[in-house]
C-alpha cells in the first residue's frame, strides 16, 4: 500500500477536535488548561461548553490535582499544556494523585519531542514515554498524524483510566483516513514487507513511509508498522512481523533510554531475540532550530531509518 498526502495539519489540532467531539457525546468530559488555551487548540471547546472548561493559570500541580477531584465526582477530566510541563514539573502529583489511585484522568500533552523546533531544549521533552510508561495502570499513546490524534483524543475519552496522549506543534503530513479504526493498544500494519520490520510510533511514522518507499527503490522490502499506543505494547504484532523479517528497526522522537524502542527490545528478549537497532535522540538534549533541521541532525529522519535497515539487516 502507498501512502501519500495532500494536506499538512498539526496533531495538536487533532487533539482539539477530538476534544470537541467527545465533549458532544459525553456531558462528563471537561478539560482543563494552564495558560495555554490556544497552544493546546481548545479554543473550540471554550467556546461550546464555557462552564465545563477550567483556566487554571500557570499552576500545573494545582490542575493536575483538581482532575484528579474531578475525576473522583465522575467526571472525565483532561488536563492539557505542554508535553514538558505535563510530566517533569507535575510527575509527583500525577504518580501519587492519579495513577497510584488509577484515577480516570487523561494528561493531554502538546509540543512533544524535537519538531517543537526553536523553543529548544528546555521545552523539547525527550523523557516523557520513559517517565509515564513507568507508572503502574498508565496507557501511553503517541498518534502519528492529525487525524489519528483525533481519533485518539476521542477513544481516550470512552477508556476507563488514566492516559498519557503525546502530540506535536508543527504541521505534518495527513496520511492515515478520518474513518481508520483506532483501538487502543493494537497496532497498524501499514505497509507489508519481507526483509526488515521498522516499528516506528508519533510524527516518525511517516518518516518509516519515507523511508521504506526509498528502500523498495533499493531492492529492501520494509515492513512498517504503525504503534501509537506505546503502553499496553501491542507485542503480538511486533512478534508476527519478525518472525517473517527476522529483525527491526524502532523509530521515536524520543531519547533512546526508556522509549519504544527499549519496550521493544524487552519483548524481543523474552520471545524471540533478533537483531535490532534504534532510531531515536541518542541521550542528550536537543537545540533550537527548524523541526526538519533537528530531525536531521539528531539521527531520527528518514534517512536515519535506512541507514539503520541496512545495518541491521547485515546483522542478520
Amino acid at each position: 500500500m502507498k501512502f501519500t498526502y495532500t494536506e499538512k495539519k498539526d496533531t495538536r489540532s487533532g487533539f482539539g477536535d477530538g476534544l470537541l467531539e467527545a465533549a458532544k457525546k459525553n456531558e462528563n468530559v471537561v478539560a482543563l488548561t494552564a495558560d495555554l488555551t490556544g497552544s493546546l487548540k481548545m479554543d473550540a471547546f471554550k467556546k461550546e461548553f464555557p462552564e465545563r472548561f477550567f483556566q487554571i493559570g500557570i499552576a500545573e500541580a494545582n490542575m493536575i490535582g483538581i482532575a484528579a477531584g474531578l475525576a473522583i465526582g465522575g467526571k472525565i477530566p483532561f488536563t492539557g499544556t505542554f508535553a514538558n510541563f505535563s510530566t517533569s514539573r507535575v510527575y509527583d502529583q500525577i504518580r501519587q494523585s492519579v495513577a497510584y489511585s488509577n484515577k480516570n484522568v487523561k494528561i493531554a500533552a502538546s509540543h512533544a519531542g524535537l519538531t517543537l523546533g526553536e523553543d529548544g531544549a528546555t521545552h523539547q521533552v525527550l523523557e516523557d514515554i520513559g517517565m509515564m510508561k513507568m507508572l503502574p495502570g498508565m496507557t501511553v499513546i503517541c498518534p502519528c498524524d492529525y487525524n489519528e490524534t483525533k481519533a485518539a483524543t476521542i477513544a481516550a475519552a470512552e477508556f476507563d483510566g488514566p492516559v498519557y496522549l503525546r502530540f506535536g506543534r508543527p504541521s505534518w503530513p495527513i496520511f492515515t483516513k478520518a474513518d481508520d479504526k483506532f483501538e487502543i493498544g493494537k497496532g497498524k500494519l501499514m505497509i507489508e514487507g519481507s526483509d526488515v520490520t521498522i516499528v516506528a510510533t508519533g510524527h516518525l511514522v511517516w518518516e518509516a513511509i519515507v523511508a521504506q518507499d526509498e528502500l523498495e527503490k533499493q531492492g529492501i522490502s520494509a515492513e512498517v508498522i504503525n504503534i501509537h499506543t506505546i503502553k499496553p505494547l501491542d507485542e503480538e504484532i511486533i512478534l508476527n512481523s519478525v518472525a517473517k523479517t527476522g529483525c527491526v528497526v524502532t523509530a521515536e522522537e524520543h531519547n533512546i533510554l526508556g522509549g519504544l524502542g527499549e519496550s521493544v527490545a524487552r519483548t524481543l528478549a523474552l520471545n524471540n531475540p533478533v537483531p535490532q537497532e534504534f532510531v531515536a535522540v541518542n541521550d542528550t538534549f536537543g537545540e533550537s532550530a527548524t523541526p526538519m533541521e533537528l530531525l536531521k541532525k539528531y539521527k531520527i529522519d528518514s534517512s536515519a531509518i535506512v541507514e539503520k535497515v541496512k545495518k541491521v539487516i547485515d546483522r542478520k
